[in-house]
């Protein structure tokens, strides 16, 4: 059976309300306890982000949910050719933050978006990985001939898990037991780290006609799930010996009074292993696919802070790939950390910059924390 050549022809990103600045996050998320927050300064100093995007009103009233950030993404793809839409033989939409446990956030995307008709839908799981994933399952349909057009997104609304509101219970628990009325770092850490919004990318056999597209040349994926324990975990609370306790199997006192909703980062486990995994395959999957790092035009590597930018760069040095900073092409600054959407965004800005031109390679990089697994890909502007 011969294989189709796959194309991205088209991005969009939907983000939701006005950039929130560093002075106002607490009007959206709130004060844990009516306090400002002792730790926001120091994570923001660190993570270089200066603007971001929530689903919600000052205040922490909730303005959109996932699905409807995701439907609405959707939408700017045909906004031009809405007859296009009834085209879409599949629709796969990743995230790490869905509006509920079941139904599957892609189905709810989809009974947002009655026009697309009866199509294949399906809902990748994971963390920053999962936009990735989407985009895989995206790929490998219209490479196989299971579909003739695709759409694949990304999309997060962490918001909903950052208000003040969802540590209450918490904090007051610890003030009638006389300790310190603060939560812990790693459950504020990422208050300060995540945003809302979404993108998507419309997968075609074909080439546009006019314009660039972006050729799938392969997309790869490794998990170090083997060797290592949970690192970004939610409805769950990590043990002594790493393992993870379920939201299953506490109380619903419990749930509250520990925050167990709540999204968390061991952050000691972090920052001396996303990196140095993220290049560990790096020399072998060059060489099997015969990629030379200075035939890399843009690189866009999904950070989740400024911080590790320097260190991403010297691991690269270290493994013999120079890739200097002038090929890369970020927004952390002014997007914010939106998790499995950040690469789509990337690729969305970069095709629509103007800084393209036919023949250009593109690397994507996605670390993911969670129990850290990556995934890697190559794009050419044709």
């Amino acid at each position: 059976m011969s294989l189709n050549e796959v194309y991205i022809n088209r991005t969009s990103h939907y983000f939701p309300n006005q950039p929130v600045n560093n002075e106002e996050m607490e009007d959206y998320l709130g004060y844990i306890n009516g306090k400002p927050s002792k730790s926001r300064r120091i994570v923001l100093r660190n993570n270089g982000i200066t603007n971001r995007y929530y689903a919600l009103e000052k205040g922490g009233k909730p303005t959109h949910t996932n699905a409807q950030l995701t439907a609405e993404a959707i939408r700017e793809l045909f906004k031009n050719n809405a007859e296009d839409l009834k085209a879409v033989d599949v629709l796969s939409c990743g995230t790490s933050s869905p509006d509920q446990i079941m139904p599957s956030h892609a189905v709810m995307v989809h009974g947002w978006l009655p026009e697309l008709g009866k199509l294949e839908v399906v809902s990748p799981s994971g963390v920053c990985c999962a936009g990735m994933h989407a985009l895989k399952y995206a790929y490998m349909a219209v490479k196989t001939g299971d579909a003739d057009v695709a759409v694949a997104s990304g999309s997060e609304r962490f918001s909903a898990s950052l208000v003040a509101n969802q540590f209450e219970d918490e904090v007051h628990k610890l003030e009638a037991l006389e300790e310190n009325p603060y939560i812990s770092f790693d459950k504020e850490f990422l208050r300060w780290m995540l945003s809302d919004g979404a993108s998507a990318f419309l997968l075609s056999n074909k080439p546009n006609e006019e314009g660039l597209s972006l050729k799938v040349e392969w997309i790869e994926g490794i998990s170090y799930a083997d060797d290592m324990e949970s690192c970004m975990y939610c409805g769950a609370e990590k043990q002594e010996d790493g393992s993870l306790k379920s939201y299953l199997e506490f109380s619903h006192e419990e749930l509250n009074e520990k925050s167990i909703m709540s999204i968390k980062q061991d952050v000691k486990l972090l920052s001396p292993n996303i990196v140095p995994l993220g290049g560990r395959p790096l020399p072998e999957l060059f060489e099997r696919r015969g990629l030379n790092p200075d035939d890399i035009t843009w690189y866009c590597p999904h950070m989740s802070s400024n911080f590790f930018k320097d260190k991403i760069y010297e691991e690269h040095l270290k493994l013999g790939h120079h890739i200097p900073y002038e090929k890369w092409f970020v927004n952390l600054s002014y997007v914010g950390n939106v998790g499995a959407a950040s690469v789509y965004f990337m690729v969305d800005e970069l095709l629509n910059s103007g800084k393209l031109k036919k023949g250009d390679k593109i690397f994507l990089l996605v670390p993911e924390s969670s129990r850290f697994s990556y995934m890697y890909a190559l794009l050419t502007a044709v």
